[in-house]
């Protein structure tokens, strides 16, 4: 392990969340949060019943925003905030755990439980309360047009251009709670080491894609995550 790193990049998926009790995306049945997820999660379900995923959506945000970060979350903000390099944090999860933990610039590439996105303007919205399909956009004053700025099944992930950059310049790329199978984020490790960076994965156990980690770190991340932070900031 180098003496300092320059750039950083941290992945989190659902394995971080899961250690502060929430409910991985999707779950081994197909459900996430007792729903199917194509009735919650894909644009034709939107399409087709858009007051049904609203208000799952809007079922869900009291939990998420009652949930507390757990060490992990703490440890990587820790990171941030001390580490002479830059540390960068992207995220699959739609909860704000991370920002909560005292995290900035989270790239959340799925979306936020907390936003709504308007089809008319593209204007986003962050709001905590409820918002239906009569919701009326703030920016352009156009009612009934607002969706959960959820990346939906069939819709492309958000801020990756950005997140393309930062995974051509990293020279450490952390993988924490992520299954390795969901792509285009399964890839990001391939495409940190093509570009020459340590690998380094955080899980319960070993993903699909381990070929291209350089180091596997096996257990919770909130107790594995705080103990290698520790180690980096040593340096």
């Amino acid at each position: 392990m180098p003496q300092t790193y320059k750039n950083i990049v941290v992945l989190t998926g659902a394995g971080i969340s899961a250690e502060s009790g929430l409910a991985t995306f999707r779950a081994a049945n197909g459900l996430w949060n007792n729903h199917p997820v194509e009735e919650v999660a894909t644009i034709e379900a939107f399409q087709r019943n858009p007051e049904y995923v609203h208000d799952f959506y809007n079922e869900m945000k009291p939990e998420l925003y009652g949930a507390k970060p757990n060490p992990a979350h703490l440890a990587l903000s820790k990171l941030q905030k001390e580490y002479p390099g830059k540390v960068s944090i992207i995220t699959q999860n739609v909860d704000t755990l991370h920002e909560k933990a005292g995290s900035n610039g989270v790239l959340h590439i799925h979306g936020q439980i907390n936003q709504a996105v308007c089809l008319n303007c593209g204007q986003v919205m962050e709001s905590w309360g409820e918002v239906n399909t009569e919701t009326v956009c703030p920016h352009c004053q156009v009612a009934g047009m607002m969706k959960p700025n959820i990346v939906f099944f069939g819709e492309s992930l958000l801020c990756m251009n950005e997140v393309d950059r930062l995974l051509q310049s990293c020279d450490l790329f952390v993988s924490v709670g992520t299954s390795g199978v969901v792509f285009p984020a399964a890839a990001f490790v391939q495409i940190a080491k093509q570009y020459g960076a340590e690998t380094y994965e955080f899980n319960l156990e070993t993903t699909s894609n381990n070929f291209y980690f350089d180091h596997h770190i096996m257990g919770k991340a909130g107790e594995t995550l705080p103990k290698f932070v520790e180690v980096l900031l040593a340096k």
